[in-house]
């Protein structure tokens, strides 16, 4: 990491990009820890709660610490900032920081706690954070991991995953937000992590149409274990640390996601299993569905570099409503048998 960027110099103010229920979830983690935190709202009226102490549209019942304030007005919110933490929709995050760029302290470190695919691009957030903002590599980390923000917030105990290039940087993160019950482990798996976040949505919007179709928890078992594979399969295509995908970030997430009723992915899933058209699952849901939105890259990352992901087209072809959920289900039971490996080819 350069000179520039000393890791001990970030705890001196945070700011928050984004102020939906992970966003002040993780400004409140902060701001526990020590660390005085600003959230960039886009809205001035959830500033406005947020400055007198709640953010109840996001996160009900949740009372904010004096230390966790909000702006509606982005540069301020960054100025000065040694941390700024990006958490906006996915396919939003390069025209939300693009009007940061050059504006940032010269040793801020930029955490992503987004999970997503560009589209068009097929860049991870860490890439889309570096080409927007103009960022070394270096000075760039990702969070990830079983991080539900109703339950973090609510005080229950979980672990996450805090990943960068630079050994220091994420060892310094992992401090920052670090709680009795908020428990960061570190990792050099920039590459890995971000994909697990990133598959992992997709994989729950298929564990939700399970349900949605009234399956049991065999069905269940069999798409989180086959999306794993999915998700490892892309990951060491890529040049991903196998280790990855067993730990919080990749099986962590994936079972957390899959299995709540607490996930936006999990909760679009079975409203499309219930008959809903993509449009009113979106109109019934709380926030962005990320599956939803990074599908199709998803898919089409895999398609370049030659990798199969059956569950993740059967969801691609059911959000752009080129199959029904019924014709998913019977596309994927009847595939040629295989062994279970990762890379295991059909039986003869």
């Amino acid at each position: 990491m350069s000179a520039a960027a000393r890791p001990q110099d970030l705890a001196r103010r945070a700011a928050v990009i984004g102020a939906g229920a992970w966003g002040t979830t993780f400004a409140r983690l902060l701001a526990g820890a020590g660390t005085p935190t600003v959230i960039w709202a886009r809205r001035p009226e959830i500033a406005d709660e947020i400055n007198a102490g709640t953010n109840d549209r996001y996160l009900p019942g949740i009372r904010l610490p004096e230390t966790v304030t909000a702006t509606a007005d982005i540069r301020e919110a960054v100025a000065g900032a040694g941390l700024v933490v990006a958490v906006v929709p996915s396919q939003t995050a390069r025209s939300v920081l693009a009007p940061l760029r050059g504006v940032l302290d010269d040793d801020a470190v930029v955490v992503s706690l987004m999970k997503g695919v560009e589209a068009g691009t097929g860049l991870r957030m860490s890439q889309v954070i570096a080409d927007a903002l103009d960022l070394p590599a270096d000075r760039i980390a990702v969070v990830s991991g079983p991080n539900l923000a109703d339950e973090i917030a609510a005080g229950q105990p979980t672990a996450t995953v805090v990943a960068a290039q630079d050994e220091a940087v994420a060892a310094r993160v992992a401090a920052l937000c670090a709680t009795g019950t908020f428990r960061p482990y570190t990792n050099t798996d920039v590459l890995g992590v971000e994909l697990c976040g990133a598959v992992k949505n997709v994989i729950a919007l298929a564990v939700g149409i399970t349900t949605g179709r009234g399956f049991g928890d065999n069905s269940k078992a069999t798409v989180i274990t086959r999306g794993l594979v999915e998700i490892t399969r892309l990951g060491i295509a890529l040049g991903a640390s196998p280790e990855t995908f067993a730990g919080l970030a990749g099986m962590g997430d994936l079972v957390a996601t899959c299995s709540s009723p607490l996930s936006r992915n999990q909760t679009f899933g079975r409203r499309l299993g219930e008959g809903m058209s993509v449009d009113q699952a979106a109109a019934a849901s709380r926030g962005v569905a990320e599956g939803a939105k990074s599908a199709r890259a998803v898919l089409d990352l895999a398609t370049a570099h030659g990798v199969d992901m059956p569950i993740t087209a059967g969801v691609v072809a059911v959000v752009e409503g080129t199959a029904t959920v019924e014709e998913i289900s019977d596309a994927l039971l009847s595939r040629p048998r295989k062994a279970e490996g990762v890379n295991a080819a059909p039986l003869a």
